[in-house]
C-alpha cells in the first residue's frame, strides 16, 4: 500500500528541509501542510513492520507500527498541527526547522523497531529540542540550553552503552520488553537513560531549568514530546518494573510540592509536567493491562491539556512581557478568551468530570487500587488535589484575577487563539466521549469512569481543595524567590569544575609547561649535543676511516694496472709459484729435520 511509505518521521524531516529552503507565506503554509500530511499518514497506517534491513550482520526494523505506537503517533501528529498553528505568526526559520526535526525524531522513536533506529531518533530529539531553548537568544537561555544539552547527551551515552551490552548479551537488536529477573548492567543503563528523559527526580531539574527559558512557541513543543517519548519507551521496554511504581508516586508528589514555591508561571507548569508524568510512570510500574492503558491514555490527554496550559501562559508572556505571578493580575479584563481557554486546560489537568484528565488519570489510580496498592492510590489522589490547588486555582488567580497589575494587553494573534481552541476542544471531547480514546488504547481492558461513586468522590476532593485555597489564600501568595532543586547539583558542579580548571588544573598545566620549557628542554638539549658528538666521533669516524683505507688501497692497486698483458701474465705465474712453491719448500725443510 502506498501509504505504508508515508513514514511520519520522514515527512517531518523533509518538512524541516522545506522550512530551511522557504520564507514568508510559503513557509507558513508548509508549516501546517506537512503536519496535516503526517496526521493523514498516521491515520492510514496498518499494524506491521516495514523497512526491514540487515546491516553489518545486524537486523534492523526502521518502521514498526502496533497499537501502542499508533496511540502516541496519533497524539504527536495532532500536537504537531496545533503547535505549528500556534507558531504561525513567528518569522524565525531556525525555530521552525528545529521544531520539525524535534517532532520528526519523536516519530522516529515511536515507530522504531530496533534499538539503533530508536537511538538515532533519541539523539536528534535531544539536539533539536536544545535549539528550541537556545532560540530565545539571551544569556539565561544559553546557559540553560547548555545545561539541558549536557544532561541529555549524558543520557544518550547511557542508552548507547546499554544497547550495546544488551545486544551482545541477547544477540537481538530489536526493541521489546526487557527481562526484570535477569536485570544486569545493560538493563539499568537503558533504564537510567529513559528516566532522564522522563524527568524522574533527582534527574528532573533539566526540565524546570530549561523550559521557562525557551521561546513562547518553543515551550509548547517541549511540553509535549520529550517526557512523553520517554513514557512510550518505558511502556515498550519496562512494563511491570516494580521500581517504577515508587518513582511515579514520588514524581507526582514532588512536582506538586515544588509548584507551591514557584513564582514563574512556566516553571510552575514545568513542575506539574513532572507530577503528571509520575502517574504514567507509576502505571508502567504497576504493569497490568488497565495500568498500561492508563499510562498511554494519560500521556495522550496530558500532551493536549499541558500544551493548552503552556499556550495560555505563553500568550500572557507574549502580550505583557512578564512571566512572574507577582508581576501579573487583572488580565481577565482585556484577555477574556485566553482566560477561558486556559481554564479548560486547568480543569482537564485537575481531573474535573467531563474533562480529559478525569477519564485518563483515574485509570491509573483505579489500576493501583485494583492491584492492591492502596498507598500508591491514596498518594496519587493527594497529588491530584495539589494539582488543582496550584494549576487550577493559584496560577490563574494570580495571573488573571487577584491584584490588578495595571496592564491592559490585547488578546494574542488569532492563530494562537485558534490553536488553543482546538486543544480545548480535545480536552472537552475526550472527557465527554472517552470511548473514542479508549478505542485507541493498546491493551484489552474495560474501564467506566462515570460511575456515581467515582464522580462524587472526585467532586468532593475538588471542592475540599477549593475550600482549602480560599482559607489559605494569604499563605499561597507568590514570592519572588528562587527554589533550590536538584539543578543546584550540576550548577554548583559546573562552577566547581571551572574553578578546578582555572585553579589547580591550570597551575598543574603551567608547572608542566614550565618544567618542559625549563629543565626538560635543557635535558633534551644536552642529550642531543652528546648524541651529536657520539655520532661525529664514533660512528662517522669508523665509517670515514674504512672508506679512506679502501680509497688508499684502491689507489695503490691502480698503479699495478699498466694495461700490458705480459705484465699481468708475469704476476699470475709469480702468484702460482708462490702459492705452490712455498708449501713445497716448507715440506722439504721438515723432512731434513
Amino acid at each position: 500500500m502506498m501509504t505504508e511509505w508515508l513514514h511520519p518521521a520522514l515527512l517531518m524531516l523533509l518538512g524541516a528541509l522545506l522550512m530551511a529552503a522557504t520564507r514568508g507565506r510559503v513557509q507558513k503554509a508548509l508549516s501546517l501542510a506537512v503536519p496535516v500530511l503526517a496526521l493523514f499518514a498516521v491515520s492510514q497506517l496498518a499494524p506491521g513492520s516495514y523497512g526491514e534491513v540487515s546491516f553489518a550482520g545486524i537486523d534492523l526494523v526502521l518502521f514498526q507500527a502496533d497499537r501502542l505506537a499508533l496511540v502516541f503517533g496519533w497524539v504527536f501528529a495532532i500536537m504537531a498541527v496545533i503547535g505549528n498553528l500556534y507558531a504561525w505568526h513567528i518569522e524565525d526559520t531556525g525555530q521552525r526547522v528545529a521544531a520539525f526535526l524535534y517532532v520528526g525524531s519523536a516519530f522516529g522513536v515511536v515507530f522504531a523497531g530496533d534499538w539503533f533506529t530508536l537511538l538515532a531518533g533519541w539523539e536528534v530529539m535531544a539536539f533539536a529540542s536544545a535549539y528550541l531553548v537556545f532560540a530565545s537568544r539571551n544569556t539565561a537561555a544559553t546557559a540553560a540550553g547548555f545545561r539541558y544539552l549536557m544532561v541529555h547527551v549524558a543520557g544518550g551515552v547511557f542508552l548507547f552503552g546499554g544497547i550495546i551490552l544488551h545486544g551482545l548479551e541477547s544477540g537481538s537488536w530489536l526493541t521489546g520488553p526487557l527481562d526484570h529477573d535477569a536485570a544486569g548492567l545493560a538493563y539499568y543503563l537503558i533504564l537510567i537513560a529513559f528516566l532522564v528523559n522522563a524527568a524522574v527526580p533527582p534527574l528532573n531539574a533539566w526540565l524546570t531549568d530549561a523550559y521557562p527559558e525557551a521561546t513562547v512557541t518553543s515551550a509548547v513543543f517541549l511540553s509535549a514530546f520529550t517526557t512523553k517519548t520517554a513514557v512510550y519507551v518505558l511502556i515498550r521496554t519496562f512494563p511491570g518494573a516494580e521500581i517504577l511504581v515508587g518513582f511515579g508516586v514520588v514524581m507526582a508528589l514532588y512536582g506538586v510540592v515544588y509548584a507551591v514555591l514557584e513564582n514563574d508561571c512556566r516553571r510552575l507548569l514545568g513542575y506539574h509536567i513532572v507530577s503528571q508524568v509520575g502517574y504514567m510512570v507509576a502505571g508502567v510500574g504497576i504493569g497490568t493491562a488497565m495500568a498500561l492503558n492508563g499510562a498511554a491514555a494519560h500521556a495522550f490527554a496530558h500532551i493536549l491539556y499541558k500544551g493548552l496550559l503552556f499556550m495560555g501562559a505563553g500568550a500572557v508572556i507574549l502580550m505583557t512581557g512578564r512571566r512572574k505571578l507577582t508581576e501579573l493580575g487583572g488580565l481577565y479584563r482585556s484577555m477574556p478568551l485566553t482566560v477561558v481557554l486556559y481554564m479548560i486546560g486547568a480543569f482537564a489537568i485537575s481531573a474535573f468530570p467531563l474533562f480529559s484528565g478525569f477519564v485518563s488519570k483515574s485509570m491509573v489510580v483505579s489500576a493501583a487500587a485494583g492491584d492492591h496498592r492502596a498507598a500508591a492510590a491514596l498518594l496519587l489522589t493527594v497529588a491530584s488535589s495539589g494539582t488543582f490547588l496550584h494549576t487550577g486555582l493559584k496560577l490563574p488567580y494570580y495571573m488573571f484575577f487577584g491584584k490588578d497589575c495595571g496592564l491592559r494587553p490585547a488578546e494574542p494573534p488569532a492563530s494562537m487563539l485558534l490553536a488553543m481552541g482546538i486543544a480545548a476542544a480535545f480536552c472537552i471531547g475526550i472527557g465527554v466521549f472517552p470511548q473514542a480514546l479508549y478505542a485507541l488504547l493498546p491493551y484489552q481492558a474495560e474501564y467506566h469512569p462515570y460511575t456515581g461513586v467515582h464522580v462524587t468522590e472526585s467532586l468532593g476532593i475538588l471542592m475540599f481543595t477549593l475550600l482549602a485555597f480560599v482559607l489559605l489564600l494569604k499563605q499561597l501568595d507568590p514570592e519572588d524567590t528562587i527554589s533550590i532543586d536538584t539543578d543546584w547539583v550540576y550548577r554548583k558542579g559546573a562552577r566547581l569544575f571551572m574553578r578546578a580548571a582555572n585553579g589547580p588544573v591550570r597551575i598543574w598545566e603551567q608547572w608542566l609547561v614550565a618544567l618542559g620549557d625549563g629543565a626538560g628542554l635543557r635535558l633534551l638539549h644536552g642529550l642531543s649535543r652528546r648524541s651529536l658528538l657520539a655520532d661525529i666521533r664514533g660512528v662517522d669516524a669508523v665509517v670515514n676511516g674504512v672508506a679512506d683505507a679502501a680509497r688508499r688501497g684502491g689507489l695503490r692497486l691502480q698503479k699495478l694496472q699498466t694495461g700490458v698483458v705480459s705484465h699481468y701474465a708475469f704476476w699470475i705465474i709469480a702468484g702460482l709459484i708462490a702459492g705452490l712453491g712455498l708449501p713445497l719448500v716448507a715440506e722439504i725443510g721438515r723432512a731434513h729435520v
